[in-house]
């Protein structure tokens, strides 16, 4: 009973957060960008990236496609610090209007000024001469129309800080689509949280922000020793200032897209870098929800073990697991007919073991281990 009990009051507590997810996300507008409206915002679009030779010329043709006005953009690629041909093949757009920043170059070989992506970031905002900042990731392909909605939604609305929406794509296997079914999720109680102010939530492959608000927020000081949380810390940052006006883009022609990752290692170094950062947030309305999730996906993981050698706690697991997958399912169903994925909720029930296990080793090793990405080790 010393398992049963807490599993118990976590899972309940933790329906009536899903709930309210639910309840929130029925009620956010869809976007739509009025036709015939012409754009007056002059935007920079920065683009960290660190050994992307695979995926850059993607990334740039899909932004050479926006139908943008050309005189109102620039895109800066923040080279940190690459040993492929990253900066090569970003080199081979310039007659496209897309500048190369060398983060070595900007550091200039000053004395414990290593690369980040927080650092990338920093410096391609000192370049940028736009008054919106785009940023995203490097593996990313976007709509046709992402940076017209986006400015349209900025515009029309007067945010200083605007989180929008991103999904995993090509999913050819069943770690992608566990990756996509995890991700969905994430992507559905950000909206919602944002929507409704109750903590703040986004990721960094689609955001936009003031680079006025970044400069008044006092720009990544006081996380930069953090590596992950160039998207959450800044954005809990803005929000103390503006907390009216951090918002959340809902637009399928908003929606960027990213691979998942090609390896279980990978994916586990992808999730302990996320998880990181959680007990570092000064918004603690995210942190309490993380630890929720975390103490839930836990008794549960030991529920399970314990079952292993009694039937009836075994039983009691099944019971409690099931209850978790519907109303997550009850959640997910909304938020994956708006991203096309709804066909994926087949797999969901037989995942619920495997996201139970990797969200409890994950949530452990990002407090207390180290993780590899982008060809550094980082703890």
């Amino acid at each position: 009973m010393i398992l049963l009990i807490p599993s118990i009051l976590l899972l309940f507590f933790y329906c009536i957060l899903i709930v309210y997810y639910r309840h929130v996300w029925k009620q956010i507008p869809v976007y739509k960008k009025p036709v015939g409206l012409q754009p007056k915002t002059k935007i920079t679009v920065i683009i960290p990236a660190r050994n992307e030779e695979k995926n850059i010329s993607a990334c740039l043709d899909s932004l050479c496609k926006q139908d943008f006005p050309k005189d109102l953009l620039e895109i800066i690629v923040a080279d940190d610090h690459s040993t492929d041909n990253t900066a090569a093949i970003v080199n081979r757009y310039i007659d496209q209007g897309i500048s190369l920043l060398s983060l070595e170059k900007e550091m200039n070989g000053v004395e414990g000024r290593g690369g980040s992506k927080k650092a990338a970031l920093a410096a391609g905002i000192k370049k940028a001469a736009g008054t919106l900042i785009v940023t995203t990731d490097a593996d990313c392909i976007f709509p046709q129309q992402w940076l017209s909605t986006l400015v349209s939604f900025y515009e029309a609305n007067k945010p200083v800080f605007i989180a929008a929406p991103v999904k995993f794509s090509r999913e050819q296997n069943a770690l992608h689509i566990f990756q996509s079914l995890d991700f969905l999720s994430l992507q559905g109680i950000t909206a919602a949280s944002v929507f409704s102010r109750f903590h703040t939530m986004c990721n960094g492959a689609n955001l936009a922000y003031e680079k006025k608000a970044f400069e008044e927020a006092g720009g990544f000081a006081g996380i930069d020793q953090i590596a992950s949380g160039d998207d959450m810390l800044l954005m809990h940052k803005i929000y103390l200032l503006h907390p009216d006006k951090v918002m959340y883009c809902l637009s399928p022609d908003t929606i960027v897209e990213t691979k998942p990752a090609e390896s279980v290692n990978a994916f586990l170094n992808q999730r302990i870098r996320w998880a990181s950062k959680a007990l570092v947030y000064h918004d603690k309305r995210i942190f309490y929800v993380l630890l929720l999730v975390y103490l839930l996906n836990f008794f549960l993981f030991s529920l399970l073990m314990y079952g292993v050698f009694s039937k009836e706690m075994l039983l009691y697991w099944v019971m409690l697991i099931t209850i978790k997958t519907i109303i997550e399912l009850i959640f997910l169903l909304p938020v994956a007919r708006f991203y096309k994925k709804a066909s994926m909720l087949w797999y969901f029930f037989p995942a619920q073991p495997f996201h139970v296990f990797y969200t409890v080793i994950a949530g452990f090793l990002g407090q207390v281990g180290s993780y590899e990405w982008k060809g550094r080790k980082l703890k």
